[in-house]
């Protein structure tokens, strides 16, 4: 699946948000290593915390049903570029390749891809806990 078709499922995915205090929806696609496409929405709450960004969603079910790895995310935001969050891209580190795109979409033809690497540099991730002391 190329990313146009992808950024539609994204933008479709954002349909679903549940958004009644922030009227900020967003959508995302997740991309497995298997290819396997995975589809999030953002899910608010009147006590904010146990709120769930769109990536997130589309992460934790591709998970749940048996991915490993996340090879490219898919961002669509209710304005401009929507950038993942920082709890978000701590769980994209945790599950994702290391040439994970991600993808932030302004319009259906405008969008820019980023690695990882770059939006999270210097960042902590499982291979950090397996180290020994030094």
């Amino acid at each position: 699946m190329n990313n146009s078709e992808l950024i539609e499922i994204a933008i479709d995915a954002r349909k679903n948000s549940y958004a009644p205090y922030s009227n900020f929806n967003v959508g995302a696609v997740v991309v497995t290593d298997t290819n396997e496409v995975y589809t999030g929405c953002n899910i608010e709450n009147a006590a904010y915390s146990p709120s769930v960004c769109a990536e997130r969603t589309a992460i934790f079910k591709a998970i749940s049903e048996g991915a490993s790895k996340i090879r490219k995310i898919i961002v669509v935001g209710s304005e401009d570029f929507t950038f993942p969050c920082g709890v978000c891209r701590q769980v994209i580190k945790e599950f994702a390749s290391e040439d994970c795109e991600i993808i932030v979409v302004n319009s259906k033809k405008e969008y820019k891809i980023y690695l990882l690497k770059e939006l999270l540099p210097n960042s902590f991730g499982p291979e950090n806990l397996r180290r020994k002391n030094v």
